[in-house]
């Protein structure tokens, strides 16, 4: 990896920030824009392909729908940050290197760690081998692939990207029998209106859901249930659950039962404080408890830990992460939709959105990283703004 010199014979503190999903892009732009006209400090990120994937719309991807290509390198334009294509394949957090495709070593003095979650088909016997998944846009397109020549699916997990993926395949292949399986019922964490326009949603659409069960083998042609029962299937798409790249945890750094980096109010790792965690890869606590991944959240640890960055370059101190969360938007197809919109705990409030007005607000929810990335190339503190959540988040434990 190249160096800049700053000033004198210094070498340029070298930031290297792994994973350029939500998280990692929100932590390199605004990073890079705050920093752009020193030169003692070099940002560079890191990540296995230039297309950026669109998670939050892989559910369309995979009923061949075509979305936009986004290039890494072309949102970064402009920014002075650095971009690395490769596959990080060890970190070695007391060297502080990071190997990439097992044949290139970057050195770095500070890290920020965004390798995101991808579908968890280690759990349950069979799903490695015949179930697809949504971790990738290649994932999707697989599955996208398979489904146009199919008669019928089952979409195994009935949490938010089930319920997205099951009415998008129910709303372009109407000819499929759709199958929604999961231990909890759809919708189960919003309040009774909502709930009920999404079952009414899915009904209309003529997805069937079986709630209550609990898929424990993939088969090639079914997935077998507790109790004995298969349910037939020439197609399975494995939503329940995320699991995190092991290398955090062979790397040395202090994680959580799930492999995420344990955090400390900053989010640097609470063992290697040169380390940041953002995104999936983080165990964040607040008031209300440990953060889950989302979008929504996301993207504020990421431009959290460039702003902290920033000021410890500058010899301040960084500040605690507060996030309160504030909605939850789900799509039933192109021309529908609920939003939930809930308190900073993620507990669900009475008001929320349906039909239509759903729909355009989902699609700005969703089309809104793009907007915001430019605006913070041009004026950083454009996107530091994000709800806090009051009492909610509030951690006495935190430093």
């Amino acid at each position: 990896m190249s160096t800049r010199q700053g000033t004198g014979t210094a070498t340029a503190h070298r930031v290297v920030i792994l994973g350029a999903g939500y998280a990692g892009m929100a932590a390199a732009i605004q990073l890079a824009a705050r920093v752009k006209r020193r030169e003692d400090v070099q940002v560079t990120l890191v990540n296995a392909q230039e297309r950026f994937t669109e998670r939050m719309r892989l559910h369309m991807t995979a009923t061949g729908q075509r979305l936009a290509e986004l290039s890494i390198p072309q949102l970064l334009e402009g920014t002075g940050a650095e971009f690395v294509r490769g596959w990080v394949t060890a970190v070695d957090a007391d060297a502080k290197t990071v190997r990439i495709d097992d044949d290139r070593v970057l050195a770095y003095d500070t890290l920020v760690y965004g390798l995101g979650g991808v579908a968890d088909t280690s759990a349950v016997p069979g799903a490695e081998d015949h179930a697809y998944t949504l971790s990738s846009a290649q994932d999707a397109e697989l599955l996208a692939n398979r489904l146009a020549r199919l008669g019928s699916g089952t979409v195994a997990g009935s949490g938010l990207t089930g319920i997205e993926s099951a009415a998008e395949i129910a709303e372009r292949h109407p000819e499929l029998n759709v199958v929604l399986l999961g231990r909890q019922e759809p919708g189960s964490a919003m309040a009774p209106k909502p709930k009920a326009y999404l079952h009414a949603a899915l009904d209309r659409l003529g997805v069937q859901v079986r709630a209550g069960v609990e898929v424990v083998k993939v088969l090639p042609d079914a997935v077998q249930l507790a109790g004995g029962e298969n349910v037939a299937a020439d197609a399975v798409l494995w939503t329940s659950g995320t699991r995190v790249s092991p290398l955090a945890a062979a790397a040395g750094l202090d994680v959580d039962q799930h492999g995420r980096i344990v955090t400390d109010a900053a989010l640097r790792s609470v063992s290697h404080p040169e380390v940041y965690a953002i995104g999936d890869a983080a165990a964040i606590r607040q008031g209300y408890g440990l953060m889950h991944g989302t979008c929504q959240g996301g993207m504020p640890t990421g431009v959290h830990a460039a702003l902290s960055i920033d000021r410890v370059l500058r010899g301040r101190r960084p500040k605690p992460f507060r996030f309160g969360y504030y909605h939850t938007p789900v799509s039933l197809g192109r021309g529908d939709a609920v939003v939930q919109f809930t308190r900073p705990d993620d507990s669900p409030r009475r008001i929320c959105l349906t039909g239509r007005m759903a729909v355009r607000y989902k699609e700005t929810v969703t089309a809104s990283p793009w907007p915001t990335y430019g605006r913070m190339k041009k004026m950083p503190a454009s996107g530091a703004f994000w709800p806090r959540g009051g009492r909610f988040t509030r951690n006495p434990e935190a430093k």
